[in-house]
């Protein structure tokens, strides 16, 4: 795609704006992945970074059938279950027989991976407390609203929840 048609995708007077908002989420994702690494080490030093998203998402839906995980995240059942499984493995996460549904199974964080977790997020946000402590609580309640929208609208023109 030329420069020209880029530009056509957004009129003139916004393209650098769009272009400066590119720049910055990008810069945000990366910064977001290494910190997501960072904190899944923190949970436990095997834990991969896409693994603590899956870890908040159970600690939050339990008890959670993988199936309900897998379309929540966009992706198949046999990827949850394979990450289900390692989260297993560590002891974070337990599964029990689903009373409505003998043939289905649900999860819970385990008391050693509620523990973990807990923990994690505690330090993130003494680490994000450190970063924006200096601002005015309104701009930190700001930031926040606007991420819930951008999160909102994307997730509604992605199509997921």
């Amino acid at each position: 795609m030329t420069t020209t048609e880029t530009q056509t995708a957004v009129p003139v007077e916004q393209y650098e704006a769009y272009c400066a908002l590119e720049r910055q989420l990008g810069l945000l994702f990366r910064r977001s992945r290494a910190l997501s690494a960072e904190v899944a080490r923190e949970v436990h030093p095997e834990l991969e970074p896409g693994a603590y998203s899956l870890l908040v998402r159970i600690d939050e839906a339990a008890p959670a059938r993988p199936s309900d995980l897998a379309a929540y995240f966009g992706v198949g059942k046999a990827t949850i279950s394979r990450q289900i499984k390692v989260l297993e493995e560590l002891g974070l996460v337990g599964r029990q027989p689903d009373p409505l549904d003998g043939r289905a199974q649900l999860l819970a964080l385990t008391g050693e991976g509620q523990a973990r977790l807990h923990r994690a997020r505690a330090a993130r946000q003494r680490r994000f407390y450190a970063m924006l402590g200096a601002w005015p609580q309104e701009d930190v309640e700001l930031l926040a609203g606007m991420l819930d929208r951008f999160n909102d609208l994307a997730a509604t023109h992605l199509g997921q929840v």
